[in-house]
């Protein structure tokens, strides 16, 4: 790697004082003890006093001894003087200054306060045995790594040497990692697989790509055909035959930025790697790549499945529709003879004959025949139109019984043996009769089994596919190797790790060991919430209770819209019309040079570039992907940072999700850093909606919903928006996945410094278990309530006396019956969550089980209906909780607003087939709405000042409703050029394209 890897601003920093200190600061690293104090007053004079002090604090503070041309800020000075009863330090500093006394005092205070230098033989052992291991477990760039070697070398009070010296060392310790790794991995495979793995980087014969082009190439078309496809590149994957050692000495970081490299880098890049990193990357990238593509083949099945019996219900209403006046006329004449049945004046012994005279028996036998064959039960399978289908089915069923093997928990294994099953009798020609009938639900058993009690072996299959349809969602049914269809309980807290753990968690998340402790805090908190509100209610207009019928509903009256001030609107207007006109590159580019965000954009291979300008490059390929126009506008071949191949380049090697998600954890805390942010809010709250996005292509990621994407498929980018308008977190989902499945993930999942706690949604992301995880994780789950008169309230006492509460407050909570006994597998799910140990979506998918929940969704519901009770109740008794909710909302529309203007490109499709690529595009498209938000926070924060200056009334109640989500004044559509070539203008030709 290359050795020169610090900034500029790094240098700069590097062991010497830097902004503006802090009392806190000064009270920390400054204060002079006793022991200080004592050495200190053995000096003569007090030139030599303050000056053995500025070199004492110093030391400790920056790691080093200040040379003559070190700047010592003026408060340290005067802090230091101030404690030594020192007048004029400024002048004693410069008198020490010239004095010749620094040589013996640095000496001094390296031998009496243990100092070492770096090196000492000891501290370069630990050192390196310290900065080799954090190396081998971790891929931190280079700069973070000089960072961390900084705070290593201060804790354990050794002098920092120059910082190309430790530049050197960091290098050539990452060196030396990075070869051991290759030869690691390398060591794994013998010479046949290295073979094989070679083989991947060659071009076969009569193809225009390398195989491992081809196997890193996933499924786009949603057919039996590409699902036969998919499980073939998983065999072909096994088949290489590279697994690692159930204990290999690589961790899986290592091996996943190996893999990940393999992915993006061209085949050519491959091919000249030095040969041990060649056959280390392909091994990774070999092991990697299996779960990929198992993962790829799963949710191939999954869209193909959903698609099939979507499918059977579109054609069973078209053949209803078809066959609709036959029905109409079966029913008029079936109608005519009932009313004859029930015509009282008609003799019981002439009922007969008087239907069959008025309609002929022939006529009545073949309108009962027509009903009989066009009504379907209520809960109908659609066997009929499936069975049609039974042919795609039989394409892709025997390569996915044999080359999939699934595992499940013990719900599962019934569905298991019935798999199973259907693999030994797919092929017979008679199936056997013993097929395991435990999955056969009552709407498939007419079907499935014959009146002779045989199966129907087309009947049973569809049957198993519907159930494994169900418990693939739900994760009761998983596979090994995969990243997204694991077993959910992988990485749960056990065993003697549980038992050690388990106070800590506790005492982090403010919850008892044994669960009475815990839900008797609910319970009182939820009693006398009910009293307050209940206090409170004859105050409150907005609330009311009504009769309707029988039953008693709550109404709660909608808010009133308060008028903008005059003051306000001038505010808003003025600040305004003072944001400066800028194209949209120039302010990334103005956003970078304040922050340096694109710092984080790390090379995939974990080496650090030599290119120039890169962070144009970057910049370019960011506003690129965000306004959907792709490179092709962005193209200079004048400008080396914008040529089309160092653009193809950037965009292989640096956008990728984990970069996207570090520079934005940059621009969040840039963002948290101007004052005008911290007056619209600290952090604390945070909000979560969802954007919808076409997408035209034909992709495996995409799901139907006919209200966001009529006849076409979509995804939904799901985004959490803090109370300061940054964007810090987000998840892509194919189609509409129900938010409630979705809001853990992005909230414990965001890698900023927002801790937000009070997290907000719309109506529909809400469930009783997400109440509950957000509870026990230590959150305040604040969903808008749009219907609070058919939601449930809950409580603990059924004789408690709530006045008109009482009327809909008939459900009892039963925490004995269902939470207690299972509290100890809840507080090791939470502690596994809130220490990242588990998916996140699959636990969720796990947990929100429709009609079947399992024992342990029921205990967390539980809580989660008392915490919904309580949150209900308290929106409705203050209006100022439901007009924040309200507020926090309307900036994720306002920022959603601010992203279809920038996402222009393409009509607003998002035109990516593959997951990673629609990742890596939305991601991109959320940072450049935050440099958006930050560059206009930053303006308006000094156009406020400017208008105060002015002597401009500027009201706080005014500044606190003002907004970033602006883009008027951007121009995101470039500019056009009406200038031609002098050589045109003359009536000579433009020179050919040269890269055709």
């Amino acid at each position: 790697m290359p050795v020169n890897f610090l900034s500029e601003d790094q240098k700069a920093g590097y062991g010497n004082y830097h902004g503006e200190l802090t009392k806190e600061t000064l009270a920390r690293y400054f204060h002079l003890d006793d022991f200080d104090r004592m050495n200190i007053s053995e000096k003569r004079g007090d030139h030599n006093r303050l000056g053995y002090a500025i070199l004492l604090c110093t030391v400790r503070y920056l790691g080093r001894f200040p040379d003559l041309t070190t700047i010592i800020p003026v408060a340290v000075i005067d802090f230091l003087a101030e404690q030594l009863h020192i007048e004029s330090g400024s002048e004693q500093v410069n008198i020490y200054n010239s004095g010749k006394q620094r040589r013996q005092h640095i000496d001094e205070i390296t031998k009496i306060y243990g100092y070492t230098e770096f090196t000492d033989t000891r501290v370069a052992f630990s050192l390196t045995r310290w900065l080799y291991s954090l190396c081998w477990t971790g891929t931190s760039r280079p700069g973070i790594l000089f960072e961390r070697c900084t705070g290593w070398l201060l804790s354990h009070k050794v002098l920092l040497p120059g910082y190309s010296l430790l530049e050197r060392y960091i290098a050539r310790l990452r060196s030396r990692v990075e070869n051991r790794l290759w030869y690691s991995l390398a060591a794994c495979i013998d010479d046949s697989q290295a073979q094989r793995l070679l083989e991947l980087l060659s071009v076969p014969a009569g193809s225009r790509y390398s195989l491992l082009d081809q196997l890193r190439t996933g499924p786009t078309k949603v057919n039996a055909t590409s699902l036969v496809q998919a499980i073939g590149r998983l065999q072909t994957i096994r088949n290489l035959g590279v697994t690692l050692p159930a204990i290999t000495p690589v961790s899986d970081t290592r091996i996943a930025a190996l893999a990940r490299y393999a992915s993006t880098a061209k085949t050519t890049a491959l091919q000249r790697l030095p040969e041990k990193r060649k056959l280390a990357t392909l091994v990774a990238f070999s092991c990697c790549m299996e779960a990929t593509a198992q993962d790829d083949a799963l949710e191939l099945l999954e869209a193909l499945l959903r698609d099939l019996f979507n499918e059977a219900v579109q054609a069973d209403k078209r053949n209803r529709q078809r066959t609709l006046k036959d029905l109409d006329r079966a029913a008029e004449i079936l109608a005519k003879a009932c009313r004859m049945i029930l015509d009282d004046k008609l003799p019981d012994t002439d009922v007969r004959d008087n239907i069959f005279n008025i309609i002929p028996e022939d006529v009545l036998k073949h309108a009962v025949n027509n009903v009989t064959s066009i009504i379907r039960p209520a809960n109908n399978v659609y066997f009929n139109e499936l069975d049609a289908k039974f042919k795609t089915v039989r394409r892709f069923l025997p390569d996915l019984l044999s080359r999939i093997h699934f595992e499940g928990n013990a719900s599962a294994e019934a569905l298991i043996e019935a798999l199973c099953w259907i693999e030994v009798n797919l092929k017979k020609k008679k199936t056997d009769n013993d097929a395991p009938r435990e999955i056969i639900n009552k709407p498939w058993q007419q079907h499935v089994i014959r009146k002779d009690g045989s199966i129907d072996f087309h009947a049973y299959t569809f049957c198993a596919l519907k159930e494994l349809q169900l418990t693939l969602k739900k994760r009761d049914i998983y596979v090994n190797p995969s990243w997204r269809y694991a077993d959910p309980r992988t990485g749960l807290i056990e065993g003697k790790e549980w038992e050690a753990m388990r106070p800590i968690i506790c005492r982090s998340l403010g919850l008892s060991s044994a669960p009475g402790a815990t839900l008797s805090a609910i319970a009182t908190e939820l009693d006398s919430t009910y009293r307050d509100v209940l206090d409170r209610l004859p105050e409150n207009p907005a609330v009311r209770f009504a009769e309707n019928g029988d039953k008693t509903e709550l109404i709660l009256s909608p808010l009133d819209a308060i008028e903008e001030t005059p003051s306000l609107i001038a505010l808003r207007q003025r600040v305004t019309d003072m944001l400066p006109r800028v194209d949209l590159p120039e302010l990334i580019l103005e956003i970078d040079a304040r922050t340096h965000f694109t710092g984080a954009f790390t090379h995939s291979s974990e080496q650090s570039s030599r290119a120039s300008d890169l962070n144009i490059s970057i910049c370019a390929m960011l506003m690129a992907e965000a306004c959907n126009t792709g490179p092709e506008p962005f193209i200079r071949n004048d400008v080396a940072a914008l040529k089309r191949d160092r653009l193809t380049w950037t965009d292989s090697n640096y956008i990728r999700d984990e970069t996207i998600r570090a520079a934005n954890a940059i621009l969040v805390a840039a963002q948290s850093g101007v004052p005008l942010a911290n007056i619209w809010g600290g952090g604390e709250v945070a909000s979560a909606d969802g954007m919808r996005f076409v997408v035209p292509v034909r992709t495996v990621h995409a799901g139907p919903n006919p209200k966001y994407f009529k006849e076409g498929r979509g995804v939904t980018w799901y985004n959490l928006i803090s109370d300061q308008y940054s964007g810090i977190n987000d998840i892509v989902v194919p189609g509409t996945l129900r938010d409630s499945l979705v809001i853990l993930a992005v909230v414990l999942e965001q890698q900023t410094d927002q801790m937000p706690y009070q997290i907000m949604t719309d109506t529909g992301a809400y469930s009783d278990v997400i109440f509950g995880l957000f509870r026990l994780l230590g959150y305040r789950f604040c969903p808008r309530i749009a219907d609070t008169g058919g939601a449930r309230f809950w409580r603990t006492d059924l004789k408690a006396d709530y006045g008109p509460f009482n009327a809909i407050s008939s459900h009892r909570l039963n925490f004995g019956k269902k939470t207690e006994p299972h509290w100890d597998d809840i507080l090791r799910l939470i502690a596994s969550l809130k220490l990242g140990r588990l998916n996140v979506m699959s636990i969720m998918k796990t947990l929100q089980t429709g009609d079947r929940p399992t024992s342990l969704a029921q205990a967390i519901a539980e809580i989660g209906r008392a915490d919904k009770t309580i949150h209900m109740l308290t929106y409705l008794d203050d209006e100022n909780k439901r007009r924040r909710t309200l507020q926090q909302l309307n900036r994720g529309e306002g920022r959603h607003a601010v992203a279809r203007n920038v996402f222009h490109g393409k009509r607003g499709e998002l035109r990516q087939a593959y997951r990673e690529g629609q990742e890596d595009q939305l991601g991109s498209l959320g940072l450049v709405l935050n440099i958006i938000v930050l560059w206009n926070t930053i303006y308006m924060d000094a156009a406020i000042q400017q208008l105060r200056r002015e002597g401009y009334p500027v009201l706080d109640s005014d500044v606190e409703k003002l907004s970033p989500l602006q883009c008027g004044h951007i121009n995101m559509q470039g500019r056009y050029s009406f200038t031609v070539p002098e050589s045109v203008s003359k009536g000579e030709l433009r020179a050919f394209n040269e890269e055709t």
